[in-house]
């Protein structure tokens, strides 16, 4: 794998793990869950790449939380950084956008909704930063191939593939595992997202469900069929995160679930 700044335990021999809140919702927060974090993956010795969204641009309802100031936000990801050392990712959802996030954080993530967006990929690679694409809802893990081609051509190798599972009806999500080993063919690493492929969109409330009992389910398999890390949104109470709190896990479910990752990590290899 290529070289990302500040990630950790890289020969550890275990998975990635790509985790934080869905947003920043606050600094004290963000601080709170990254230093959990880092104490759980430095016992464990899994390599850590810190996530928070700066900012929520796809949300059902006009009156859904977006975020708390773009630069704050973005501010906020970098004190995590520097507080504790670790690599960080974020969202980005326009190409005027790429630069800006940027200057924050080390790894640009780009929303599955909008993995096709080539001015989006193209903008990302300029910047020479690490590039998660997450793959569409609407697309296998062969089209995704396509995508990686716009980031490569346009200067940069150094990109991530990440599933998150496939709509299922209007309102309901199913992950195909053949995905993993599939996207693993264009030679870039492949995350599972564990939360989002648990989501239920589409509620009649406005108000996106999920199915976080699943959440150790879908972490296993993807482990033991081979993913090269894993994406998983936390917080310490999902009941009242500000963004996608029915799909996260409660940060005191972490490091028991990791533990279990790790043997099944440890028996395929």
């Amino acid at each position: 794998m290529f070289e990302i700044p500040k990630l950790k335990h890289t020969d550890s021999g275990n998975f990635f793990l790509m985790a934080g809140p869905c947003a920043i919702e606050g600094e004290e927060m963000a601080l709170q869950i990254a230093e959990r974090l880092v104490t759980i993956t430095d016992k464990l010795e899994i390599p850590l790449i810190f996530k928070g969204s700066y900012r929520k641009a796809n949300r059902s309802r006009l009156d859904s939380f977006t975020g708390i100031g773009d630069e704050k936000a973005l501010r906020i990801l970098q004190k995590v950084s520097q507080t504790f050392d670790i690599p960080t990712v974020t969202d980005i959802h326009e190409s005027n956008e790429a630069a800006m996030a940027a200057e924050y954080v080390d790894v640009l993530q780009i929303p599955a909704f909008l993995c096709r967006q080539t001015d989006l990929l193209v903008a990302a690679a300029k910047t020479g930063k690490v590039v998660n694409i997450k793959k569409g809802q609407f697309l296998s893990g062969e089209a995704m191939r396509f995508a990686v081609d716009k980031v490569r051509e346009s200067g940069n190798d150094k990109v991530i593939l990440t599933d998150r599972g496939n709509s299922f009806g209007y309102s309901d999500m199913v992950v195909d595992f053949r995905n993993l080993p599939e996207m693993q063919t264009n030679g870039v690493p492949v995350v599972m997202d564990v939360t989002h492929s648990l989501q239920q969109p589409n509620q009649s409330s406005g108000v996106t469900g999920g199915k976080p009992a699943l959440i150790e389910t879908i972490a296993k398999a993807a482990i033991a069929v081979g993913a090269d890390g894993l994406f998983i949104e936390t917080h310490p109470q999902p009941s009242i995160a500000k963004s996608d709190g029915a799909n996260m896990l409660p940060l005191d479910q972490l490091e028991g679930l990791l533990q279990k990752l790790v043997r099944i990590r440890q028996a395929i290899r």
